[in-house]
């Protein structure tokens, strides 16, 4: 939606003048130093269910998370209140975030894909994760890029940003308000003319920015709209949509901010269609000095109080229609967890690596929706791998031929290096993210003895009735031809 900056004026004139408290200090959401892969969150991929090829369920999600509608009120998952307002006399509102910058933003990421790319579309597979840590659709990095769990492990929050697209989706939206919420403390304001209100999408520019970080020259990714790398002004604008409609394709030509106004305004098409109506947004005029000087490099310098900007015209409302509140109970569903067995009886041998019997137990999802589960044991001695993902309801649409394992699998087995002597009896806990599920696997673990050093067959596992390993001569395997069940 178009219009002109004085009725804006008028319009935010009157709001602020039911504004009864001002914010002492924004929200703020520290970013974190990127990370190798293998240093994430897990030490494995969580799996994850990937929507249909035309992403409905992903984009309408999208549209609940932006207005606050999925997880309001949950101090991580729900969006957080919004300050806007001039510098030293901000004023709140509930938070929202405009729909086609968080669709955008997640075609920029991800393709809004939840699964890997070699996932198919409509099945179920490994959780995408980036190089840095960023995961699913919004590629949520904050807070993913180590274990912040108990004993070293991903916490329950980080499972659910890896493995619920939903959660994934709504975390993303809290993101981006924080970024916001870091002015006028830690970053800039854009729409000092406009009041700075966030339901002018071009005030986003320093949020969006942000999103992706507040990098300039130097940085391995430079976000600066100046930086020489990006050539000069003006620059077609960046499209998302097939190639071929005179506009810039190439994302190594834009900072980060660019790709997601121009991805907004050009959206990609999938089998004909656009996933979302385009709507333009006006970017900073570099040849005029009102925007050039105040985003001079010589201003880019912490906490940027220099680099404030009035809205560049003519600026925009975002159009998306208000969601259907009962869309929300469709796409969570009601996650309804079972356990294919609640005792389960392993076998290991004192200080052997690797010395251990394993056994299986799977978690269904017996109602509807996405149900992310997640183990936890009440002995660190025993190893469940992995202690989370998800089981996925059979209303969610799955295709025959693609990966369609709805069950989740945890395997328990015990680290013999640092379990005790002796028979012994532990608990695993499995409980449903989101809800107030939690259902218990009753382990009994037993301490084999050895017998003798070299086994040709593949015996029955007396232990659990599966068939172990073979070893000839090297005894760091469980093998029950090589010991027997003795009590210590």
């Amino acid at each position: 939606m178009v219009g002109s900056t004085r009725n804006l004026r008028l319009f935010l004139g009157m709001q602020i003048a039911l504004v009864a408290t001002l914010l002492s200090a924004a929200l703020v959401l520290v970013p974190t130093k990127p990370a190798r892969a293998d240093q994430c969150a897990f030490p494995f991929t969580p799996t994850a269910y990937e929507d249909l090829k035309d992403r409905k369920m992903f984009l309408d999600t999208i549209d609940l998370a932006a207005n606050n509608m999925l997880f309001p009120g949950d101090p991580y998952f729900g969006v957080p209140d919004i300050q806007y307002g001039p510098r030293g006399a901000r004023y709140t509102m509930s938070g929202t975030v405009p729909p086609v910058l968080l669709k955008s933003i997640a075609w920029v990421e991800s393709s809004i894909t939840q699964a890997g790319a070699d996932v198919p579309f409509g099945s179920i597979g490994a959780s995408l994760i980036s190089f840095d840590c960023g995961h699913g659709i919004e590629q949520v990095t904050t807070g993913m890029t180590i274990p912040s769990g108990e004993n070293g492990k991903g916490s329950p929050e980080q499972a659910l940003i890896a493995t619920n697209f939903a959660y994934n989706i709504a975390r993303g939206a809290a993101i981006l308000v924080n970024k916001w919420n870091e002015a006028p403390d830690k970053k800039p304001i854009a729409g000092i003319d406009t009041n700075g209100h966030p339901s002018v999408l071009e005030n986003w520019y320093f949020a969006v920015w942000a999103y992706n970080g507040f990098t300039g020259p130097g940085s391995n990714k430079s976000n600066h709209p100046l930086d020489p790398i990006y050539g000069a002004w003006p620059r077609p604008a960046y499209s998302c949509a097939p190639t071929g409609d005179g506009k810039g394709h190439n994302r190594s030509n834009y900072p980060y901010q660019e790709l997601v106004f121009g991805c907004a305004a050009n959206p990609p098409v999938v089998d004909g269609k656009q996933l979302w109506a385009g709507q333009q947004i006006s970017l900073p005029d570099l040849n005029n000095p009102i925007w050039r000087n105040a985003l001079s490099m010589q201003n880019f310098v912490y906490p940027y109080a220099k680099m404030d900007i009035p809205t560049p015209p003519p600026f925009h409302l975002d159009t998306t229609p208000q969601p259907d509140a009962s869309r929300r109970a469709q796409i969570l569903g009601s996650p309804q967890m079972q356990l294919s067995k609640t005792d389960v009886r392993v076998g290991f041998a004192p200080g052997a690596t690797g010395g251990s019997t394993s056994e299986t137990v799977d978690i269904a999802n017996v109602g509807s929706g996405v149900l992310s589960w997640y183990a936890t044991a009440s002995v660190p001695w025993l190893t469940i791998s992995p202690y989370t993902g998800v089981a996925v309801g059979g209303d969610l649409p799955c295709n025959p031929t693609n990966p369609c394992d709805r069950l989740g699998h945890m395997e328990v087995s015990v680290d013999s290096t640092k379990a005790p002597a002796g028979n012994q009896t532990a608990t695993i806990q499995v409980k449903a993210l989101g809800s107030n599920q939690v259902q218990s696997v009753n382990v009994n673990v037993v301490q084999v003895q050895r017998i003798n050093a070299t086994a040709n067959p593949s015996p029955t596992n007396p232990l659990n009735g599966a068939t172990s390993a073979n070893t000839t001569g090297v005894t760091n395997q469980v093998n029950p031809a090589n010991y027997s069940t003795g009590g210590h």
